[in-house]
């Protein structure tokens, strides 16, 4: 291998990331074939497998992860690379995260934390961690859960950026279910300011709906039913039907605790025509009955 490839694969990989981050999949993802050609040529079978995992990354996120993951599995069981494993696990952690088969996620974040640990990145680890959260809030495991995101925001770094601010919006809505409301509004505020400053749309959404749902326990309505059309909005712009589908449901019980029977109406009926067009009753059943207690956001 030329003393100079190394280099040059980091230069595509963080322009490849640079990219992404800016939304140019299309370029990120010619970067990163770039950089795998280059890896090929040098024989290097380390630098090929991260520069497929990267790849694999970015189309998972697009909903086009089926052909990636069984390349993946196939470097997680053939590489002792601790990096290219850790890679590999953290993305078939989230490509069963996005499909909600919140074990398998489980199973392959705890692997990518492990080997995350053997490479000394505290920053990947915190990154695990909080993917590890992820799996356990949406089966329930709030205080499990928790502990992951402390431990999350522990080790990644304390700039304000939208990965952290992520890892905010998941321990605020946290304190929230745990009644621990100040600490919860500190964490979210912080979260979906910075997710605002940063024009992150897709990451601020959530934000939104916790923000909606925390003023709704906390019996705020008014800035609940402000932060759920918030969430609509954002979520109708980005195109993200599980959020639609949630600020609507959001919207329906704030608008009826106001008293604003017509705006809740309207929102149970938009849910129920756009999302369950079979369950005709659905409207009428959200309209009498309060199921928030069975609702859980990060599912």
């Amino acid at each position: 291998m030329s003393s100079d490839a190394p280099e040059s694969f980091g230069m595509l990989r963080v322009q490849a990331r640079a990219c992404a981050e800016a939304g140019d999949f299309v370029g990120a993802l010619d970067l990163l074939d770039r950089a795998r050609a280059q890896a090929a040529a040098a024989g290097d079978v380390d630098q090929i497998d991260l520069a497929t995992s990267f790849r694999a990354a970015i189309l998972i996120e697009q909903d086009q992860g089926d052909a990636e993951a069984p390349r993946l599995r196939e470097i997680l069981l053939r590489s002792e690379h601790a990096e290219s494993c850790h890679f590999a696990a953290y993305n078939l952690a989230r490509f069963h995260e996005l499909r909600k088969d919140f074990r398998k996620a489980l199973f392959y974040a705890r692997i990518a934390r492990d080997r995350a640990e053997l490479t000394g990145q505290d920053e990947w680890v915190g990154w695990c961690h909080n993917l590890i959260g992820n799996s356990l809030l949406a089966q329930g495991f709030v205080a499990e859960a928790t502990g992951e995101y402390e431990r999350a925001l522990a080790l990644v770094p304390s700039r304000p950026d939208a990965a952290r601010a992520r890892v905010l919006d998941n321990l605020g809505y946290c304190r929230v279910l745990a009644g621990r409301m100040q600490d919860g509004f500190r964490l979210l505020h912080e979260s979906l300011r910075t997710l605002i400053r940063m024009q992150r749309p897709g990451y601020e959404v959530s934000s939104r709906l916790d923000l909606c749902f925390a003023h709704l326990e906390a019996g705020r309505y008014r800035q609940a039913l402000r932060h759920g059309q918030g969430a609509l909005r954002v979520a109708r712009q980005v195109g993200d039907g599980e959020a639609e589908k949630n600020a609507l449901y959001l919207i329906g019980v704030a608008a009826g605790h106001l008293g604003d029977e017509g705006l809740a109406g309207a929102s149970y009926r938009r849910l129920q025509e756009s999302f369950f067009p079979e369950q005709s009753f659905l409207s009428g059943f959200l309209a009498s009955v309060d199921v928030r207690a069975l609702v859980n956001l990060h599912a």
